[in-house]
């Protein structure tokens, strides 16, 4: 069971990771780069970043279980560290932030900057949106480097314990 739960979490880790880094490093330099406006490559980001957080909900859901399991049931080298079960516990907040509150809000104020015709307060309508898109902005990148620094204290911790080191 211990190889499960770990091989699962850090599958859950690399889709939270990787799926951020495949958005940031691919996804938006192809959208702004091939869609012909502003709205079809606004509102293709917008459902892309909804199915990257749902993919992170799952991620969420696997990682606690997985940390709940080595909690109770691991040898003491692979038992959750207290800077691992704080760095989840930062990220899950973040993301929880985001998910639930800062991206529908976002998505709303986009959809309202959409709906208007050009010169009935539409560029003030996106200056709202860009206004509270940039801290989701920084959320994503603040958590992303909170799962690296996970990443890696699993692995200095684990390293650490296995050379009677704790």
């Amino acid at each position: 069971m211990l190889v499960i739960s770990l091989m699962s979490e850090w599958v859950a880790l690399g889709i939270w990771i990787g799926g951020l880094v495949v958005l940031i490093a691919a996804v938006l330099p192809a959208v702004f780069n091939t869609f012909g406006g502003q709205d079809a490559g606004g509102l293709f980001l917008t459902k892309a970043f909804e199915g990257y957080n749902r993919l992170v909900l799952g991620a969420i859901v696997v990682l606690a279980a997985g940390m709940g399991w080595r909690a109770w049931n691991a040898p003491l080298q692979y038992a959750v560290g207290r800077g691992e079960a704080l760095l989840f516990a930062a990220m899950v907040l973040i993301a929880g932030v985001i998910i639930f509150y800062l991206h529908p809000l976002a998505a709303a104020r986009q959809a309202e900057a959409f709906a208007l015709k050009a010169g009935e307060g539409r560029k003030e309508a996106f200056e709202a949106f860009f206004k509270l898109h940039m801290p989701v902005r920084s959320l994503y990148l603040i958590n992303l480097g909170l799962g690296l620094f996970l990443a890696g204290a699993r692995v200095r911790t684990w390293i650490r314990r296995s050379e009677g080191v704790v």
